[in-house]
């Protein structure tokens, strides 16, 4: 039985224009949504308070057999999930699969959060009992971006409904269905009561119009970081929670013990995995002199190898730019940072919406595809001498997201690590990691913070509430 037929769709009842379901690596259309529009978006909310409390009333096992059940689901319809993920998303299929994974572990991680313990009970001067108890927040805003579609939507989703919360969930218009549609359909089928997670694909209107929306207390944003500074300034002049996850230019570095025979494929994987559109994608490779010379050859050579096309039809490693916008933003960081002296060591062409693995090498302060985030597949390579340099480069630039380090010595790579502000760190990994059980987020243009990942996901998604009790009413001098 599938799942998203399109005559099923729930946009249905949308107000805003019709949108066309694209396949970026075709461009043949996958079938119609309707966008939602800012009185969309107060209706849902509305909709979504009115559910709300009965939702926070229920048993705890109530709340987590439906988590349970929705991560059973991705699971049984992975075959249907996969195939849109990778149509509506250009995802190469271990990729849609991976997206898949996480997801179903999100959903049974969320399940737990729902029996955590809730509070504390605390000593008081008084008598009386005093104690702490976590309460929802009453309506979420989730606000998810078009690269990792399910897991950047149901992270915040899962958590946020597990402990008491309707949500409100507005995706990318060009992954509405697997990074929207795609929720509710498998809540639905979970049981998830109505009115508790409303899907409003659409644009900057319902974006905004959901960030000033009284009735929803706390913004789950994922995304690039000036749309983040914005919702993150709209949501302080609403005194609203906003959680912020954004952008990177992620470093690896690649000391001087390295085993170069195994860091190729970790370096490449880190920037050309789903087309580098990934915010802790490998921005910049810092590698040692004495290596450097060989790893740029080999890289580009790592580069050259890999098969590019419609990941739907075709045994591929990278499928498609999302679309043609994106694709102009990357070829011209890289024209840019050719002219600024830039050597192209391998790539730097496309074919339609499919952008050649790209490697450019002789990289300085001055290379736009070396300073900025390029959220495409390209790995700029700089040279460094000493591990005070590498500190220096790695810490360099507005981001703190992500951090690879290579080297044989793990301790010296942990202390090196130390001197470089992040958000998450990997010892002889790349900078592309998620797991459903860890934090997740980066500091200053990366985000607000670690927000993802058990105790994480409770502050996140409830408030701290003090209670007293007393046996008798208390006295006071007047």
């Amino acid at each position: 039985m599938s799942l998203l037929d399109p005559k099923n769709w729930q946009s249905h009842s949308l107000s805003g224009p019709e949108h066309t379901v694209t396949e970026p690596a075709t461009g043949d259309s996958l079938g119609t949504v309707r966008l939602a529009t800012s009185e969309d978006v107060e209706t849902a909310a509305e909709t979504a308070r009115a559910a709300q409390a009965e939702w926070a009333r229920a048993p705890h096992f109530v709340r987590a057999a439906v988590l349970r059940k929705a991560g059973d689901l991705f699971a049984a319809h992975a075959d249907e999930l996969r195939e849109w993920l990778v149509r509506e998303s250009g995802s190469i299929p271990g990729k849609a699969d991976f997206e898949l994974h996480v997801a179903a572990q999100e959903c049974y991680e969320a399940a737990a959060l729902a029996s955590r313990p809730a509070g504390q009970v605390l000593p008081s001067e008084a008598a009386r009992l005093s104690y702490t108890r976590r309460v929802p927040v009453g309506v979420v805003g989730v606000i998810s971006p078009f690269n990792a579609p399910l897991i950047l939507s149901i992270r915040s989703v899962a958590p946020a409904l597990a402990v008491g919360n309707a949500v409100v969930l507005k995706p990318d218009p060009r992954t509405a269905v697997c990074g929207g549609l795609s929720l509710a359909a498998v809540f639905a089928e979970a049981g998830l009561p109505d009115g508790l997670l409303h899907i409003l694909p659409g644009g900057p209107d319902a974006g905004q119009a959901l960030v000033a929306d009284p009735r929803i207390p706390v913004v789950s944003f994922t995304g690039s970081t000036a749309a983040g500074r914005a919702v993150g300034e709209a949501a302080g002049r609403h005194l609203k929670r906003a959680h912020l996850e954004l952008g990177g230019n992620s470093a690896l570095i690649v000391l001087e013990d390295a085993d170069l025979d195994a860091v190729i494929s970790t370096a490449a994987w880190g920037s050309f995995f789903h087309q580098g559109q990934i915010c802790m994608t490998t921005g910049r490779h810092l590698v040692h002199e004495s290596l450097y010379g060989e790893y740029v050859e080999r890289l580009a050579a790592k580069a050259d190898s890999l098969a590019v096309g419609d990941p739907h039809r075709e045994q591929v490693h990278l499928g498609p730019i999302i679309d043609a916008g994106q694709l102009a933003k990357i070829d011209g960081l890289v024209e840019a940072s050719t002219a600024n002296g830039a050597k192209l060591a391998a790539g730097g062409t496309h074919d339609r919406l499919f952008y050649r693995p790209t490697v450019l090498a002789d990289v300085g302060d001055r290379t736009p595809a070396y300073t900025e985030e390029v959220f495409g597949p390209v790995a700029p390579v700089r040279p460094f001498g000493t591990p005070e340099e590498a500190a220096a480069l790695a810490a360099a630039g507005p981001y703190g997201l992500s951090l690879g380090i290579v080297t044989r010595d793990t301790a010296r790579g942990l202390d090196l690590a130390e001197r470089i502000p992040t958000g998450i760190v990997h010892i002889n990994d790349q900078t592309v990691n998620d797991e459903a059980v860890a934090p997740f987020g980066g500091i200053a243009a990366s985000g607000t913070g670690a927000r993802f990942g058990g105790d994480a996901n409770l502050e996140a998604f409830t408030e701290l509430r003090w209670t007293t009790v007393r046996g008798d009413v208390a006295t006071y001098p007047f």
